[in-house]
């Protein structure tokens, strides 16, 4: 007994599907090595179009710059106090957002025009690379067009455009210059019309369109491309252009980035954004110290105005009076007063500035007013004093007041008009750039050459095996017998595919609408080809397989056309006929039979003519080349072939020839095609379909199978024909079916 069969269902079940996955996964990899030419070839195409594309594409350059925000805006020695009062502190993250806002980023585009775009044309796919080659000797060198295309730029060729002036209408357009002898230029519009002509340097005007050309490096007839864009749209995308972040948490470090084409592009505008950047925050961080300078520099003209009215007035004072000077008493509270007045002054000074960074409530702001309400005390308290002096001396301390303590205000605010002018020429601003814009023009960030090869590589790779998985995935052509015994329908024979025969046929495979018709018999001419010994096989298991039928005659049939049926029969019927048997082969496709081919005879006087009665059986069968076969042609092609066979004629002939030979063999029509092949096998003792290798689908051989049943007719068996030893299918014993064995020389 087998040792499985002491296992329980489950693990029977369980390994059972384990050796069906097996199989499958075999049969998927095996399916791959059938197709590994087309995989290869798949992956090959890839391969080379990621070659082209990494070595035609154009190359990204990335310029780079570095930018540090330091926490505090530097001081002028000596005036730290006065420097604080403007100093403040900016985030990275800050300023990012302020080198990457409209306003920056709009002032490069104004100021290098990059909203004008002005390149050469270059020919198409090979131009690029052939520009980007071309190194000139010497200024103005100019590269020799290829192909004789002198419109295209093949390098060298540069132009730069100062102004270019146009409507609105016309922002977007792209329009084409011409370069022309002695530094001439024609602007074309897009349907050729000539818009503009001037030289370099001049300006070329025609209504509201203007252009200036500030360079122009072109041999005569070489066109280029100019288009004016949106300044928004090239603010906007300059914008998403310009990388920007902070080099670690809290560093301060800015890294900037620009990749572009032109690596000189990329630097110029990359340099042009961060000095802009640099010179506002300068601008930003001396804007208080301009506004203090700006208050003091309105008051300066009245304080000084009013000092000299004070002078002349004390000066006009002593003269009436007969130069009275001023007691000790009263030069000690004058002394005390002035000081109060300066003091109170720069009290006012200290809350005019608060005003301006704080609102009245803030506690600075508060103290500042309470520091003036003890001063305006103090002199409150001096002025009782001043009341007990005589009078002369209380006018005079009155007018020697106001010179001092207006020379003493116009003292305090010339200096402190100094100091600012001082702060604001010393501001620096707070940010500062480290490493100017600067491109490694002999490493490009793009394309990575090596990963596009190796990505299309796999990319073609990974399709053509997708390819492959869903062409079998959807092919449904049966390759394994077993699916054709699972019908319950034996299979007598797998016929190998027949190199041999493709050469006498003449072609591998037939055009569309035809059949590959052989010019002679594999039998004949080739007796030891592995099909043959198939059919050697089917002989025998023919000769049990009809000790039971009711007469001798075979009717072979198929599902569809092209699956080999004539074939089969007609080497069967001479391997049949070399055993010293003798046999009739009848051609019953009286629609598109080809037997006589295979024979080198004519059609005419075969089946079709005894039917209607035309010729007896001696006149219709005719003897071949090969000992012991006869072979009856379809004849004329009839009107009603399935008439003809259901006629008591074809009755007549079954029994004359079946007495007559040992074994006939009857090529019929395919089945699903016409009903032709129900009404022979209804005469024959057996029936046999032939199926083609991964031609036929399972459901196209069961409802063959059924068309016949319906009429009665039970079909013996199943020729496998046409099979192919692929990967895919080693694994079954078809794969082994048949061996080459010949004898030795």
């Amino acid at each position: 007994m087998n040792a499985q069969s002491n296992l329980p269902n489950g693990a029977l079940n369980k390994n059972a599907l384990k050796q069906a996955q097996e199989i499958d996964l075999m049969a998927l990899f095996g399916a791959l090595l059938d197709r590994k030419l087309f995989i290869l070839f798949v992956t090959a195409l890839f391969m080379f179009i990621g070659t082209a594309v990494a070595v035609f594409s154009t190359p990204i350059y990335q310029a780079t710059s570095m930018i540090q925000v330091e926490e505090k805006g530097g001081s002028v020695p000596g005036f730290d106090e006065l420097g604080g009062m403007f100093e403040s502190t900016s985030a990275a993250v800050t300023e990012i957002e302020l080198l990457k806002s409209r306003s920056i980023i709009g002032e490069a585009v104004d100021g290098l025009n990059l909203d004008i775009v002005a390149q050469p044309k270059l020919f198409p796919v090979i131009g690029g690379r052939a520009f980007r080659k071309f190194t000139p000797m010497q200024q103005g060198d100019l590269a020799e067009p290829s192909f004789g295309a002198s419109s295209y730029a093949w390098g060298g060729e540069r132009i730069e455009v100062f102004r270019f002036e146009l409507p609105k209408s016309a922002i977007g357009q792209k329009f084409t210059l011409v370069a022309k002898a002695n530094d001439g230029f024609e602007l074309l519009t897009a349907n050729g019309d000539v818009l503009l002509k001037g030289k370099v340097g001049e300006e070329a005007t025609n209504g509201s369109f203007s252009l200036v050309l500030k360079t122009l490096i072109a041999r005569p007839g070489t066109e280029f491309f100019i288009t004016k864009h949106n300044r928004l749209n090239t603010i906007l995308g300059l914008q998403s252009a310009i990388g920007a972040s902070e080099k670690g948490k809290d560093s301060g470090i800015i890294n900037l980035s620009l990749q572009h084409a032109d690596a000189s592009y990329a630097e110029t505008v990359l340099n042009k954004v961060a000095g802009t950047y640099v010179r506002r925050n300068v601008e930003r961080s001396s804007a208080e110290a301009q506004k203090s300078l700006d208050f003091l520099e309105y008051q300066l003209p009245q304080v000084k105005k009013q000092l000299e009215s004070a002078e002349q007035r004390f000066n006009d004072y002593q003269v009436k009076q007969q130069s009275v000077d001023i007691s000790l008493e009263t030069e000690g509270v004058l002394r005390q007063l002035v000081k109060l007045e300066t003091q109170l002054q720069e009290l006012e000074l200290k809350k005019l500035e608060l005003g301006r960074k704080f609102k009245m409530s803030h506690p600075s702001y508060q103290a500042a007013l309470e520091q003036i309400e003890a001063v305006e005390n103090q002199k409150r308290r001096l002025a009782s004093e001043v009341q007990v002096l005589p009078e002369t001396q209380q006018e005079l301390l009155r007018l020697k007041r106001d010179v001092e303590v207006n020379n003493e205000i116009y003292t305090l605010l010339l200096a402190k008009t100094q100091e600012l002018d001082i702060v604001r020429a010393g501001t620096v601003g707070n940010v500062r750039v480290i490493d100017e814009a600067q491109v490694n023009t002999s490493n490009p960030v793009k394309p990575k050459k090596a990963l596009i090869v190796v990505m299309a590589t796999l990319l073609g790779g990974m399709l053509a095996v997708a390819i492959a998985l869903v062409q079998k995935a959807i092919h449904k052509g049966i390759e394994d017998p077993a699916e054709i015994e699972g019908l319950g329908l034996p299979v007598y024979a797998s016929v190998p595919y027949s190199e041999y025969q493709v050469k006498l046929t003449g072609f591998a495979k037939a055009r569309k609408g035809k059949t590959a018709k052989a010019k002679s018999i594999l039998a004949v001419d080739n007796p030891a080809d592995l099909s043959i010994e198939a059919l050697r096989s089917l002989r025998t298991s023919l000769h049990f397989a009809m000790m039971e039928a009711k007469n001798n005659i075979i009717a072979i049939s198929g599902p569809s056309p092209g699956v080999g049926k004539s074939f089969i029969s007609v080497n069967l019927a001479t391997v049949l006929a070399q055993s010293d048997k003798k046999v009739l082969i009848i051609d019953a496709d009286m629609r598109k039979g080809y037997l006589q081919t295979q024979f080198g005879m004519k059609w005419d006087n075969g089946l079709s003519d005894y039917l209607s009665g035309v010729i007896t059986l001696e006149q219709a069968t005719k003897k071949t080349q090969v000992e012991g076969l006869d072979l009856m042609t379809r004849g004329q092609i009839p009107p009603n072939p399935s008439e003809l066979l259901m006629h008591e004629n074809f009755s007549k002939l079954i029994e004359e020839i079946n007495a007559k030979y040992d074994l006939v063999i009857i090529d019929t029509p395919p089945i699903l095609a016409v009903t032709d092949p129900a009404i022979v096998s209804a005469h024959a003792g057996s029936t046999l379909l032939v199926t083609r290798f991964g031609q036929n689908h399972l459901k196209e051989l069961e409802l063959t199978r059924n068309r016949f049943e319906q009429n009665g007719i039970d079909v013996k068996g199943v020729v496998f024909n046409g099979v192919v030893k692929k990967a895919s299918n080693a694994y079954g014993y078809y794969g082994y079916y048949n061996y080459e064995y010949k004898s030795d020389k």
